[in-house]
């Protein structure tokens, strides 16, 4: 590694374009197996078995209580993210890790284009998650899960799951779900950061001695300054980002 002046951290060693090339083509192997890898375990994926889930279990939307069904919009198949809520709570203190996730949920048209449809179920009351989704500008589906419906949806598990759904008729099943890293697929950010020299820069990162590590996994890599990340750009737009949680929340000024 050599240091730059004025450089910060230390950089990469510096090579011919011919010896440069000759490394990343020896990378690009092992890249192609892990693709490869990647097309087995979703080959693996589906052929799993599938649980069946009622279709009448009620959510709340704009239109007032829906049944699970007819979040599908017609369609086979749906993907459907649970989001994490803290009831009562302002914009700045809602989870930063789901607001990272669903921030990058935009263009739903290729996911139609294969009958399959999105929505996002939301732990907290319907009124409350709704304006943070028009605070945040997202234009996904949007309802929230009221406590009934809870445990035949989430069962046991937690808010913060990615689920697939399949729906056969007036049928509907769940063929799969994940959490945790498994969400990443959300989130094409990190994919592009896994493509730069200093990487995510989270300390759990295998990286060079002096590489910078700026923040942990364990929320603090989606805020920023006191609140999730992306909710600046929407602060700077001039949008309101009153939920309704407090009587006199209208009245209190921005934090930036």
């Amino acid at each position: 590694m050599t240091e730059s002046p004025g450089a910060e951290h230390p950089l990469p060693r510096i090579v011919d374009r011919q010896t440069w090339q000759a490394r990343i083509d020896e990378l690009r192997v092992k890249e192609k197996a892990h693709t490869r890898a990647g097309d087995a375990l979703a080959a693996e994926r589906r052929r799993l078995p599938m649980v069946e889930v009622d279709p009448q279990t009620p959510l709340l939307g704009a239109d007032g209580p829906t049944p699970l069904i007819d979040i599908f919009g017609g369609r086979s198949q749906l993907i459907a993210y649970f989001q994490m809520w803290h009831t009562g709570r302002p914009a700045a203190e809602q989870c930063e890790g789901c607001t990272f996730s669903t921030t990058h949920i935009d263009e739903l048209s290729y996911l139609h284009s294969r009958d399959v449809s999105y929505a996002t179920l939301c732990q907290g009351p319907y009124e409350e998650s709704s304006r943070y989704r028009d605070f945040m500008g997202w234009t996904i589906p949007w309802y929230s899960v009221p406590s009934e419906s809870v445990d035949r949806l989430v069962a046991n598990r937690h808010f913060g799951i990615l689920v697939s759904y399949l729906r056969d008729d007036d049928r509907v099943y769940e063929t799969y779900w994940t959490t945790g890293r498994g969400n990443e697929v959300m989130a094409p950010s990190y994919g592009l950061l896994d493509l730069t020299v200093y990487g995510r820069q989270e300390f759990w990162e295998d990286s060079p001695e002096g590489w910078p590590q700026r923040w942990d996994a364990r929320g603090g890599q989606f805020r920023l300054d006191g609140r999730p990340t992306a909710q600046w750009s929407r602060i700077g737009a001039g949008r309101d980002d009153d939920l309704g949680t407090s009587a006199d929340a209208r009245h209190q000024p921005h934090q930036h």
